[in-house]
């Protein structure tokens, strides 16, 4: 069956630093729109995207909110997202639904490493963005230090398309360039007052109007070419070039106001119906496309109705009266509720549920769904963030999210005992929600270990366990997975010989152990001769050394990296068994470590480290106090990329000494990369620190 979009679409992700203004800018553009009475206010608590009790007692955004309104017969979806760096994961994954960007710049501080981090990514998905520099009604507030900070941090440089009439507290509206007309408005009233441009303005807002068609000009040859015979373009020929510029990235306008005042939202409103792509539009040039399974062919499907059903999740939500939720970004075709389809990620098929639009914390049941629409999907039962989900005869399987990785990890630890169950189940069904978490159970230490994006992610995550799940923990310092090895070859014999009043156990036989590479664990060979030994209690002895090597003999830590051989011994031919060999090989082995020199080894973490430059030699010197080494130093511009090899014992309170250096403007990732020997200074604090809280644990 034919389907067609009753009104155009556009989705439009709102990201920015913390503290910029997004929900309260979201709040000004639905009251402008008219889908709100009055706009709501984040400290309290009365806005339409921040609901989560955890939104209203911090005061800022902690997920991504979905407002989806119609306004000038244009059907708009905004996903307001949190500025916080260590919550973005959530605008990362909001910005695989959208069409296009606003980015929301503070006029006081208007650019900050989330932001930056975030523009990255905004260039490599290729999204059409606009500018609106918030906060205009306060003091020092100016144009110019954003552009000149988006040219320095972002390497753009925005062109103005309104101006502010008054400064600070003084501002009384916005002139739009295009129309040359005064916007006037505020929160009193939806609808904004068009008036001429003051007299006393008009000089520098011919200029300001100037530079901005020389700069549509400039961003297309045809138009360069009616500029420079006519001396001017059409408000038609304007609105043409800014709408191409836009879409190929060529042309970033910015727009200012106030949003908890309403100033220049109308103006903001318009652009983004007059001036963004429709999801047909940025298809077309989008880097992000969909492949067959298992290909790495080609692009995919168009955003039509008319071609096969493919969808993208971008977010689950498990609510506690609806259920779970996937919020999804359908990116062709059409699909009804309650139908079947296909997980093209994880190969499974899917029968979906309910669907929904979405405003916030509301939910409005709809019967079906089609391309370029932004909707939530009741019960899907395998399907995660990420995930693809399609027509099955039509597979298509698009790109994950790309999540950056915990930088900050505690050992958590359950209450009460009885919460043990709900803490784990509590914590898999936030990771469902946010898969920037992490939550491992440590074979070697033997902890629950909770990871995140940092401590502000960490706490939330925490609140949100206690308020969903009813479980409370307590979080420590996790354990470092120390390991054991051993520096030269040595021998010793293992006896085990057990009389009884039946038949008696005996055992013997002789290792010789030696030191191999980092990471080629155990390698065990028999080089028994002559029978000395039977050979089928050979794999008795293999099994006695490996649960030897679980516990070391410094400190009881796992061995590694050792190769065991056994080459003599004698057997009973009535008393030797495999539980007497595996005994005797057991002891063979700690008998030889302890004259092999068992050393302590260490995890090494590769860390990439980005800060300012104007502190890039503190952070080094405090990386080499760590007792890390500087691998390279690379520049980019204003922040340095410092590669380091550091053991992870010491970046446990990593995360908030570099806010500390770096004022909160430094960032890093790390992966595990090699195990390294402890120095022996140190080895015989940790050996004493872990033995005392083993003889602790052993008295309890």
């Amino acid at each position: 069956m034919e389907q067609t979009r009753a009104m155009p679409v556009r989705n439009v992700a709102i990201v920015s630093n913390v503290g910029a203004g997004k929900t309260s800018l979201s709040e000004a553009i639905l009251f402008t729109a008219g889908a709100i009475p009055s706009i709501g206010s984040v400290t309290q608590g009365s806005t339409v995207s921040d609901f989560e009790p955890e939104e209203l007692r911090h005061h800022c955004s902690v997920g991504t909110g979905v407002l989806r309104f119609s306004w000038n017969q244009t059907d708009i979806t905004l996903l307001d997202t949190p500025g916080a760096l260590s919550l973005i994961g959530e605008p990362l994954s909001a910005l695989r639904a959208a069409d296009a960007v606003m980015i929301v710049l503070d006029g006081v501080r208007p650019v900050r490493t989330e932001l930056i981090r975030l523009w990255a990514r905004v260039r490599e998905l290729g999204l059409p963005c606009i500018f609106f520099v918030n906060g205009m009604d306060r003091d020092g507030a100016s144009i110019d230090r954003a552009l000149d900070a988006c040219q320095e941090r972002l390497h753009c440089r925005p062109t103005p398309v309104t101006v502010p009439v008054g400064l600070g507290s003084e501002i009384e509206g916005v002139i739009d360039l295009l129309h040359m007309q005064m916007i006037r408005s505020g929160t009193a009233s939806a609808k904004a007052e068009c008036l001429p441009v003051p007299p006393s303005l008009e000089s520098s807002i011919r200029d300001s109007r100037t530079k901005l068609v020389e700069a549509i000009a400039e961003s297309q040859e045809t138009l360069l070419e009616t500029y420079v015979e006519q001396g001017d373009l059409t408000l038609e020929a304007m609105l043409s070039g800014l709408r191409a510029g836009i879409r190929h990235r060529n042309f970033f306008p910015l727009y200012v106001g106030s949003a908890i005042r309403n100033v220049g939202v109308s103006a903001l409103l318009h652009a983004i119906t007059l001036l963004l792509p429709s999801p047909e539009e940025r298809v077309s040039v989008s880097p992000q496309s969909g492949v067959q399974p298992n290909s790495d062919t080609g692009s995919g499907p168009k955003a039509s109705a008319q071609e096969p059903f493919s969808a993208f999740v971008f977010k689950t939500v498990i609510d506690p009266f609806v259920g779970r939720l996937s919020y999804c970004r359908l990116l062709s075709g059409a699909v009804h509720a309650d139908s079947h389809a296909w997980n093209a990620t994880r190969q499974v098929h899917e029968k979906l549920g309910h669907f929904y639009t979405l405003f916030g914390k509301q939910y409005t049941a709809v019967g079906s769904a089609m391309a370029g629409e932004i909707i939530a999907i009741g019960k899907l039962r395998e399907t995660h963030t990420g995930d693809t989900i399609c027509h099955e005869q039509h597979p298509v399987c698009y790109s994950g999210i790309g999540l950056p990785k915990p930088v900050l990890s505690f050992a958590i630890e359950a209450k009460s005992k009885m919460d043990i169950d709900k803490v784990s189940l509590g914590l898999h069904k936030l990771i469902e929600e946010d898969p920037s978490l992490e939550f491992t159970r440590h074979e070697e230490t033997k902890e629950m270990v909770l990871g995140g994006l940092g401590q502000f992610h960490i706490d939330v995550a925490l609140e949100k366990l206690h308020r969903k799940f009813g479980a409370d923990v307590i979080l420590h310092t996790p354990k470092i997975p120390y390991h054991e090895t051993i520096k030269v070859t040595a021998q010793a014999q293992g006896k085990y010989k057990k009389q009884t009043g039946g038949h008696g156990q005996y055992g013997d036989c002789w290792l010789e152990i030696a030191p191999l590479s980092r990471g080629e664990g155990l390698i065990f060979e028999s080089k028994i001769v002559g029978g000395a030994i039977p050979r089928n209690f050979v794999p008795a002895i293999e099994k006695g050394v490996i649960e030897a090597m679980h516990e070391g003999v410094l400190s009881g830590f796992p061995v590694v990296d050792v190769r065991v051989a056994v080459y003599d011994g004698s057997h009973h031919p009535v008393d030797s068994s495999d539980m007497s060999f595996k005994i005797a090989g057991s002891m063979a082995f700690k008998k030889a470590m302890d004259s092999a020199g068992p050393v302590l080894l260490e995890p090494m973490m590769a860390v990439e480290i980005e800060v300012p430059t104007d502190v890039v030699g503190t952070v080094i010197g405090d990386i080499t106090s760590r007792r890390g080494r500087i691998v390279s130093v690379s520049a980019d511009d204003h922040a340095e990329q410092i590669h380091a090899l550091v053991p992870l014992a010491e970046l446990v309170t990593y995360a908030t000494a570099l806010n500390g250096m770096t004022g909160g403007q430094g960032t890093y990732v790390m992966d595990f990369a090699q195990y390294e020997e402890v120095p022996r200074d140190l080895t015989a604090k940790i050996v004493e620190r872990h033995n005392a809280e083993r003889h602790q644990l052993a008295a309890h």
